[in-house]
């Protein structure tokens, strides 16, 4: 697992080189040899298929890079796991980028057995909250946390939004993301990308049940700690969602 790592300009071109090296591997970026036996069948809240990526047009994320644009330097989570894109684009602007696979730590925490249930087991919520934002209170101005909450119960929800709330100075700025469809079984995940200032690449990451549906009501509820929030429906069934502390 990759956590709480810090990429400057000069951190993302190593590695960039890195990955070019591992490309040219007979070892994978997980370490497993190619040719490898077939991964075993998903658990229930998570089913796999064929990876696909698309690009849209994000009001969300505009407003989140409109807000941050003309800063200066500042430190930005980023909980959608290492991205070059990411890196890139957020170097570019002079700030600083800090990654976290959140969901790949929810996974190797809660996924054996029953996932949402795991997650009201007082020890293994320590465990994860002891590997993810684990940071000093007020290190960011800014945080990507896309639809990761989605796939939170209560009490864990509860105590990753508190986590947020004291790791982000007053006045930072938080985008998140939230399917408004409340008439599916189960909702794709993505790997979010950042194109340019209102466009981005999603990558799917199977297709997962969440834990509930939040229309505008419950997000006011889940965020009333925040200051403002602002909400954009978009044409995919999409809440995005930007929250300044």
């Amino acid at each position: 697992m990759v956590s709480g790592r810090l990429l400057t300009k000069e951190g993302a071109s190593l590695l960039g080189k890195l990955r070019r090296l591992l490309a040219g591997s007979s070892v994978g970026a997980r370490g497993i040899p190619q040719g490898a036996a077939s991964e075993p069948q998903s658990p229930p809240h998570l089913r796999r298929h064929e990876e696909k990526t698309y690009s849209r047009h994000s009001n969300g994320l505009d407003q989140f890079i409109t807000a941050i644009r003309d800063l200066e330097p500042i430190s930005i989570l980023d909980l959608s796991g290492v991205s070059q894109a990411n890196i890139s684009f957020i170097t570019s602007l002079g700030h600083r980028l800090y990654f976290d696979d959140f969901m790949q730590t929810l996974e190797q925490n809660f996924g054996a057995g029953n996932f949402y249930e795991n997650q009201a087991n007082p020890q293994l919520m320590d465990g994860f909250l002891g590997q993810t934002l684990n940071y000093q209170d007020s290190s960011f101005q800014a945080a990507l946390i896309w639809d990761n909450l989605e796939y939170l119960t209560q009490p864990l929800l509860g105590a990753v939004v508190d986590r947020l709330y004291r790791i982000l100075t007053p006045g930072a700025v938080l985008l998140a993301f939230f399917h408004a469809d409340e008439h599916v079984a189960d909702i794709p995940a993505y790997s979010y990308r950042i194109v340019d200032q209102a466009t981005l690449s999603l990558a799917s990451r199977g297709r997962r049940r969440p834990a509930q549906f939040y229309n505008s009501r419950g997000l006011e509820r889940l965020f009333q700690r925040f200051d403002t929030k602002k909400f954009f429906l978009t044409r995919d069934h999409l809440r995005e969602v930007i929250v300044r502390k």
